[in-house]
């Protein structure tokens, strides 16, 4: 156990030695409804505003019926944010191959390590991305942790929609690990090979389409999409 702490200590410095990010010239150009920011990792919101400046560790969150416009300064860009989204603005950028392979790899430490204390506490061994069993479901909108990994899901989305494939796959891989139930929907976890396809990392890609290929669970339309993108990275 001690090893795998060290492992996620070293990818850890690693990586923030490695990542350069922009996240200072990100502003909120429009903020409509229940549109709210806290810094770090502090619970407590504030109300957001038209004009405020969005540091990097800090997280935007719109509720119902809101909506948000962040300007990227850095990318000369502006993303839309839709209701009911949780969306850290450290993971508004780009990553390079190296840094994405990085990431995936503390992520695999991480699992591992995840899958090492349910074993010592004797409970079952839940299979939270790439296992082929995705037939249980689960009310994703249920109180708690669950709801924030919707709105952190939907967070996600926005990244992918906008271009940040490698950190909507990392942010997605994140939230199941930490949410697993969430994992149990085929959309979530079909976002994940996506976004890696999307990264140019081909071969993990793959690995994810054939891991959810292997569901009994899935439908004839689900799995034919799987095969096509399967054979499509084959070639």
């Amino acid at each position: 156990m001690k090893g795998i702490r060290s492992m996620i200590v070293f990818l850890m410095l690693m990586l923030t030695a490695a990542i350069a990010f922009g996240g200072e010239q990100i502003t909120l150009q429009k903020a409509q409804g229940d549109v709210s920011v806290r810094a770090g990792v502090t619970e407590t919101w504030m109300k957001a505003g038209a004009g405020d400046l969005l540091k990097p560790d800090a997280t935007l969150k719109t509720g119902k019926h809101s909506s948000a416009v962040l300007l990227l300064h850095f990318a000369n860009k502006k993303i839309s944010l839709p209701p009911e989204v949780m969306l850290d603005i450290s993971d508004i950028r780009e990553l390079t191959q190296e840094e994405l392979m990085l990431k995936l790899t503390m992520e695999k430490v991480r699992a591992s390590s995840y899958e090492w204390k349910n074993k010592e506490l004797n409970m079952p061994n839940t299979t939270i991305v790439h296992g082929p069993d995705i037939s249980k479901r689960s009310d994703t909108l249920s109180a708690g942790g669950s709801e924030v990994g919707v709105l952190q899901l939907n967070g996600t989305r926005v990244l992918y929609e906008n271009g940040f494939y490698s950190t909507s796959a990392l942010k997605t891989i994140e939230v199941l690990r930490r949410y697993p139930s969430l994992g149990l929907k085929f959309e979530n976890r079909l976002l994940i090979a996506q976004a890696l396809e999307k990264s140019n990392l081909k071969s993990e890609a793959l690995n994810d389409y054939v891991a959810l290929s292997m569901s009994q669970s899935i439908t004839k339309e689900q799995r034919e999409l799987l095969q096509a993108k399967i054979a499509q990275l084959k070639k």
